[in-house]
């Protein structure tokens, strides 16, 4: 039985699909054609917190944005999982700050 919690059996499921439809040759890995699918999953994703949709909605939503992530890695042929973890190690280290109320972390440019 496969981990799920793998970010390899993850990524392995999402090439399985990318294969069984055949997504490199019949453009579902073009990078531009990607940014809109999830432009497309964010608006999914805006609908169910603007019209308070069930946590389940919301999940469906975010992990419909998440596959296309692992697939736009695939698409682009890079590791999302080394790049994840040196974006975790690079934000870690960066400063936060109340801006209109909220918490922000950024480089901030003072």
């Amino acid at each position: 039985m496969a981990n799920h919690d793998s970010y390899a059996t993850m990524l392995a499921a999402v090439q399985a699909f990318h294969d069984k439809h055949d997504f490199r040759h019949q453009g579902g890995e073009e990078l531009t054609y990607r940014m809109t699918l999830m432009a497309e999953e964010l608006g999914e994703i805006a609908a169910c917190i603007s019209k308070g949709k069930s946590r389940e909605a919301l999940a469906e939503e975010v992990a419909d944005l998440f596959i296309l992530l692992m697939g736009t890695a695939i698409a682009a042929d890079f590791d999302l999982n080394s790049a994840f973890w040196q974006k975790m190690d690079k934000i870690m280290q960066r400063q936060s700050r109340m801006v209109d109320g909220r918490i922000r972390v950024s480089e901030f440019r003072d």
